[in-house]
């Protein structure tokens, strides 16, 4: 173990991440040149389309360190005890983007380290805050990593500064590297090997191993991604999930390279994957520890289970579909912890399910993976957050939807989430950006100077006011240089009302939103001015009307076709006319007594999205 070395690249969105990874596993030699390309790690087509990571991805170099060419009091050279031996260097490579924290968190529980990259020239970010953040929760050892130096803009020493100023990094610890290029890489490795802890853990025969990521093959099951902490674990060994309780055989064994590759065991300290052949994917979930079959192992930690802050409805495009889509997104599950489910019903739309998701990407790529990797296209609502209702009783229930607010009269206060959120930006920009969070309900707070002309805002916004276009509002105001995190810290009771959504007199249910009073009047007549547009004319009137209980805020009216009936087609017989007139009437009434108007649902789901 004492060769081994396990660590992860942590960084703001296109800091340079994934280009830092390719380069390290070219200098190792892991990957062969003629199989080297662009973000080697990102291995779903939908990353390299977007050139973001969206899943952690494990890989597994070997590196034969030299003489080193550190100079004897750089503190690098302090812990290398064998300068001329093999180390194992397990890298996770991981996203960038907030809607893909939980991917982060549980990369930082399977290693010792993090490399921490800052782009030379944009400094430090929203996303950078908060990693470094989340790395000191998990106690690693942090190396930070200044990149893309060989730019002509680039300005490595302020970001230097930077850095010293707001985390208290020396200068002496900062590694200067170019990923593009590969200047630095050699050094950086030999900080890694240096300074980064080899693992902790016994060789003994209790095996303890951590399952940090999951993926479901079609011919082999189940493939857990794990982290042995204690023992070892072989080939075609019985094994079962503490968790789950489900008793497996290690089909196969071995490491990430990055491709898998069979070997005999995975030891002590190591990183490598599990075949289980399970069919059912409940039974090896993320965060579940793997032991022998006798041992009497205590589970591991895990993960603190993940809280969705957006949910939206998600229902197959063909009724027939929703076989299909039931085991699209357990299988999807497995694969991304940080996704939750539960069956719904609307009557417009069918069956299917409220989803639960970390961000309004992470939404999105749900729904481009779902069409992709499992070939079932979706339709997918509006999103919208979790409220907190306390009842006079005294009880608390969580509305995921304004269709699960029960009675007004019953209800004593409704709890919005609010997110606390950092804004770093050109002090240029700060006067639009407060402006954006006061017309959103928010709260500012302090405002950070972290350089020469760069600021770090803080703020408290409702939740339900940043997922729909905060972060385009900002990137506009901002002009693109503003970076936003956020993350959902308590939830406030305030003055909400449920807006309902009368068609002809009915109420549509699935059309009810949940708003602030003061933005009730606005959204009830964005609402009806869109389902006029929407719904098709009939033989008579149609109401459309937003209410809040019994009072009407809004009001739009769908008029009746015109009346092709006029007299001269009938030789100027105007008794006829108005005989035909009166029938016409008699049946429109009958129409409103005995049918309910039908909304096509291509205006249902352009409310909703809307």
């Amino acid at each position: 173990m004492k060769n081994i070395r396990n660590f992860c690249i942590i960084a703001h969105i296109d800091h340079g991440k994934s280009t830092l990874a390719d380069r390290l596993l070219e200098i190792t030699h892991t990957v062969a040149k003629r199989d080297m390309k662009e973000q080697i790690l990102d291995q779903m087509d939908l990353e390299r389309e977007r050139g973001i990571t969206i899943k952690l991805q494990p890989v597994r170099m070997t590196y034969r360190l030299q003489t080193p060419s550190v100079k004897p009091q750089d503190p690098n050279k302090l812990q290398i005890q064998n300068s001329d031996s093999e180390f194992i260097l397990n890298l996770i490579d991981t996203p960038g983007h907030v809607d893909f924290a939980y991917e982060v968190s549980r990369s930082l529980a399977a290693c010792e380290g993090a490399l921490l990259v800052v782009d030379a020239t944009q400094g430090v970010q929203a996303q950078t805050l908060a990693n470094v953040y989340l790395a000191l929760e998990h106690d690693l050892t942090i190396i930070p990593v200044i990149n893309k130096i060989d730019l002509p803009i680039a300005r490595p020493e302020e970001v230097a500064a930077e850095l010293e100023q707001i985390f208290g990094f020396k200068r002496e610890e900062m590694v200067f590297v170019s990923a593009k290029t590969g200047q630095g890489i050699p050094a950086l490795l030999e900080a890694v090997i240096a300074r980064i802890p080899s693992p902790r853990g016994s060789e003994s025969d209790n095996l303890r191993a951590l399952i940090f990521d999951s993926v479901y093959d079609l011919h082999r099951g189940v493939v857990a991604y794990v982290r042995v902490v204690d023992g070892k674990i072989s080939k075609n060994e019985d094994i079962r999930m503490i968790g789950s309780g489900e008793k497996v055989t290690a089909i196969d064994v071995g490491y990430f390279k990055p491709k898998l590759v069979s070997s005999p065991a995975i030891n002590t300290g190591e990183v490598g994957f599990i075949v289980t052949g399970l069919r059912d994917v409940r039974g090896a979930r993320v965060g579940d520890t793997v032991t022998r079959l006798k041992s009497q192992a205590s589970p591991l930690p895990g993960y603190k289970e993940i809280q969705p802050m957006v949910y939206a409805d998600m229902f197959p495009v063909s009724g027939e579909e929703y076989p299909e889509l039931r085991e699209a997104v357990e299988k999807l599950s497995l694969n991304d912890a940080s996704l939750s489910f539960e069956p719904e019903h609307i009557p417009s739309l069918g069956h299917g399910f409220r989803m639960g998701f970390l961000g309004l990407l992470h939404m999105d790529i749900v729904q481009e993976r779902l069409s992709r990797e499992f070939n079932v296209d979706v339709i997918a609502t509006a999103p919208s957050v979790a409220y907190k209702v306390i009842m006079r009783a005294g009880e608390t229930i969580i509305a995921k939807s304004a269709a699960d607010l029960p009675d007004p009269s019953a209800i004593a206060s409704i709890e919005e989430p609010w997110a606390e959120m950092n804004i770093v930006t050109p002090e240029t920009y700060v006067g639009g950006i407060m402006e954006l969070i006061t017309s959103r309900r928010g709260i500012l707070g302090n405002v950070e100077y972290i350089s020469a002309g760069r600021v770090n805002v803080h703020a408290k916004v409702p939740l339900a006011s940043v997922i729909i276009d905060f972060y385009d509002r900002l990137k506009s105001i901002s002009s693109g240089y503003a970076s936003l995190n956020y993350e959902v810290r308590e939830y406030k009771a305030d003055d909400l009302v449920k807006i309902d959504i009368l068609v002809g007199g009915e109420q549509v249910e699935a059309l009810s939103t949940i708003v602030h009073r003061s933005e009730a009047e606005m959204v009830g007549r964005q609402i009806t001015e869109k389902l006029k547009e929407l719904i098709p004319k009939q033989q008579f009137e149609i109401p459309v009307q937003a209410a809040i209980g019994g009072k009407i805020i809004a009001r739009e009216t769908i008029k009746a076709f015109r009346k092709d009936v006029t007299g001269y087609l009938y030789g100027g017989d105007v008794t006829r006319k108005m005989k035909l007139l009166k029938k016409q009437k008699i049946g429109k009434k009958r129409m409103k007594q005995v049918g309910k108007i039908s909304i096509p649902q291509e205006a249902f789901l352009a409310v909703l999205k809307k």
